[in-house]
């Protein structure tokens, strides 16, 4: 086999109101989408994707949080209180995990699991 896995590229994150989603996430990331599409919105994240895609009546199920996808910040605390004081709930409080490295996570307005990490191992990519 040829081929091989690369780093990773795209978080979709499921929601039922792709234009309150899309304004929720351009005010918190600060940016706007590169991709907007009635059936796709994308947001290039630092050379990474963040996905917004349609959920329709019939997925509208329970939320879980099983997977989590962590995105780079300089300051968990600071980015963590940012997030609650603009319509996300608590998920993971910020905890120090070891070896300099800070995470949390909190749920956007709708359900999503939404993680942000200092990794002083990683540089955040601008």
């Amino acid at each position: 086999m040829s081929s091989k896995i690369g780093g990773l590229r795209t978080t979709v994150y499921k929601v039922p109101d792709m234009d309150a989603a899309k304004k929720w996430y351009s005010e918190t990331f600060g940016i706007t989408p590169y991709f907007d599409e009635p059936f796709y919105v994308g947001f290039n994240v630092g050379g990474y994707e963040l996905g917004l895609h349609p959920e329709g009546e019939e997925s509208m199920g329970e939320r879980t949080a099983n997977v989590y996808t962590y995105w780079a910040v300089d300051n968990v605390e600071e980015m963590y209180a940012y997030l609650l004081n603009n319509g996300a709930t608590e998920l993971e409080k910020p905890t120090d995990v070891g070896e300099g490295i800070i995470l949390a996570a909190v749920k956007d307005p709708w359900g999503n699991a939404l993680g942000i990490i200092d990794n002083p191992h990683f540089n955040i990519v601008e």
